[in-house]
This record gives structure tokens, C-alpha cells and sequence, in this order.
């Protein structure tokens, strides 16, 4: 039984909080980009669909993951945090990266836009400990692939992404 909560149980309580940051601009995003328009190299920084809102909807919605959880696991509090900034900011490198390479938004760049922002939450949350064990990451980055996948196909159909991927 200590296997169930080391590899499955507590890696999703610990990652949690990145899915939610990561999903919630998708619902609550729109309005003003942070990058305001502006463009770095003649191309534009992160593009249209990184929003002000969108970002502070990741930030709240994570974090309030993380404090439900802390009421269990003190600690998740503020990895919570950590892991919704460091979600929203790996996606936003992302976007970066693409837009200078020159690919439109919307473009699909296979592993990038599935790992990417896991990579950045767990990078940012690291040095805070609590880490889940080598099996409950594999599980993890498993467990994102098929996700991204599958939430990606019902945000399209549900119409809050433009592309399912």
C-alpha cells in the first residue's frame, strides 16, 4: 500500500496545482496580453493568448490547490505557489521560444507544449523539498502526456481552444 501513496497518490497531490495553473487560462484567459502587443526581433514576445487574466487565474487557482492541500500537507502551501509560477512561466518560455522561431499560435511542437511547463514546475519547486520519488516523476510525466492529450481534445470541442492540442 505505501507504494500507492509513494508512485500515484501523493505525486498527484504534489502536481496538482501545475495542472490546475496550467488549465485554468484556458477557461478564465482573455483581455490585455502580457506582453501588451510589443515584439522582441520583429516577432511577437509570447503572442495574444498569454493574458494578464489568464495568469492571474493560473496563480489563484493553483495556489488555492496548493492551500487546500496544506491543510493536510503543511508544506503544499507554498509549493503550490511556486508550482503554479514556475507552470505559467514555462509555458510562457515556451510561447517565447516559438514565436522567435517563427511558428504561429496555435502551432504544435511535440514535447514542448506537453512538457514543458511540468519541466518548469518541478525546476521552480525543487529546491523546496517534498519532492515525489524517481517513480511517483515517471508516473508524473506519464500521467501529463495522456492528460494533455485527452483535455486538450474536450477544450476544443468545448470551444476554449481554437486548435486540440
Amino acid at each position: 500500500m505505501d507504494y500507492l501513496w509513494t508512485i500515484i497518490l501523493y505525486p498527484l497531490i504534489y502536481i496538482f496545482p501545475a495542472y490546475v495553473a496550467n488549465g485554468a487560462p484556458v477557461i478564465f484567459g482573455g483581455g490585455r496580453p502580457i506582453d501588451l502587443g510589443k515584439k522582441f526581433r520583429g516577432k511577437p514576445i509570447l503572442g495574444k493568448h498569454k493574458t494578464i487574466r489568464g495568469f492571474v487565474f493560473g496563480m489563484l487557482s493553483g495556489t488555492l490547490i496548493g492551500a487546500l492541500f496544506s491543510l493536510a500537507l503543511p508544506f503544499m502551501f507554498v509549493i503550490g505557489i511556486v508550482l503554479s509560477f514556475g507552470t505559467l512561466f514555462g509555458d510562457m518560455f515556451g510561447s517565447f521560444i516559438k514565436r522567435q522561431m517563427g511558428h504561429k499560435e496555435g502551432k504544435d511542437i511535440f514535447l514542448m507544449d506537453q512538457y514543458l511547463f511540468l519541466i518548469f514546475a518541478l525546476l521552480f519547486a525543487f529546491p523546496l523539498g517534498n519532492f515525489p520519488s524517481i517513480y511517483g516523476l515517471i508516473f508524473i510525466f506519464i500521467l501529463t502526456g495522456v492528460l494533455h492529450k485527452f483535455t486538450n481534445k474536450i477544450a476544443h470541442k468545448a470551444k476554449l481552444k481554437e486548435v486540440p492540442w
